[in-house]
């Protein structure tokens, strides 16, 4: 006889006890429902509790013992970025001689790579051209095979940030992307008047950013970067906030110069110490006629000579 299959399910967790005599004792089975009903319904399971486990294990910060260094660029367009201008695996290997440059100065951080592409780009009067999915997806699919970061930055035009990042919110549901958003173009005058954000906009777009990764139970923290070069890309500057659980707010000095020129550049984005994680881009002289670039292009260590040192560090 199946003595398990014919109790009642409060006695089924006796199945593998000796059936003589704890099956009758009825005490044992009161003491049991009432351990149940005093449990609080927020108790975990076991299987609950080893998912918290692997959740939080997946959001630990990636920059608590990496430095990340990244390539920039549209990957259709040679004039707008290094990273237009080689194939993934090219980019890749020269990355990975870079990296090496930075590990050496860095301390014991280990380099992650990492390509940066522009997934937004204005256009005149603010209009937007979005990255081609096919061509996002090459960099993203190497990026999961390869270890290496995807960052995809909108740079806003005439709508609203917000909008604007949620339009990238389905790639992450790749494990490896994180976004970013580019303050500068955030106008319908492209190269004639400077963009901006709020710093209630940022705190906005963090919370909705984290809100989907809760809600999509996507794993891990994403890091959000937005860039500044000039005082006017970010107003109210003092209220964005750095303390959302799974974003992790990166603050980019950007902008073109002589070393001189971008360290005064940077003083200034780091007397934002409510954005504490910062970042630095760098130019690179790719011939372009009437482009911008840094003379001269700074080194690693000076790089990491910045005050405070940058976490994600950039090459266009």
């Amino acid at each position: 006889m199946n003595y398990a299959s014919s109790m009642p399910d409060t006695e089924i967790i006796l199945r593998n006890a000796p059936l003589f005599p704890h099956m009758f004792f009825t005490d044992t089975i009161n003491n049991w429902k009432k351990a149940e009903t005093s449990k609080p319904y927020w108790v975990y399971s076991a299987e609950e509790l080893e998912e918290i486990d692997k959740q939080k294990v997946n959001q630990i910060s990636i920059l608590l013992n990496n430095d990340v260094l990244a390539y920039y660029g549209h990957p259709s367009s040679r004039n707008m970025g290094i990273l237009g201008r080689h194939s993934i695996e090219e980019l890749d290997r020269m990355l990975t001689v870079l990296a090496a440059e930075y590990e050496a100065l860095s301390g014991g951080r280990k380099i992650i790579k990492a390509f940066y592409l522009i997934y937004g780009t204005v256009w005149p009067e603010g209009q937007i051209g979005i990255l081609r999915h096919d061509i996002l997806m090459r960099y993203i699919e190497y990026g999961l095979k390869n270890d290496i970061l995807i960052f995809i930055d909108h740079q806003i035009g005439r709508y609203d940030p917000i909008d604007s990042l949620k339009k990238m919110f389905p790639y992450l549901h790749y494990p490896n992307v994180h976004l970013a958003l580019d303050p500068e173009w955030r106008t319908d005058q492209p190269m004639v008047v400077f963009g901006h954000v709020t710093g209630e906009e940022i705190n906005r777009a963090q919370q909705v950013m984290e809100d989907y990764l809760i809600q999509n139970n996507l794993p891990g923290e994403r890091m959000l970067v937005i860039h500044q070069f000039n005082h006017v890309m970010i107003r109210n500057r003092d209220a964005a906030r750095s303390n959302f659980n799974r974003i992790r707010l990166v603050h980019c000095a950007d902008g073109i110069g002589s070393p001189s020129m971008k360290r005064a550049s940077y003083a200034a984005n780091a007397r934002a110490t409510n954005m504490p994680i910062k970042s630095f881009k760098l130019f690179y002289n790719l011939g372009i006629p009437g482009a911008g670039f840094d003379e001269p292009l700074m080194t690693p260590r000076e790089v990491y000579q910045l005050n405070p040192r940058p976490y994600v560090i950039m090459y266009q």
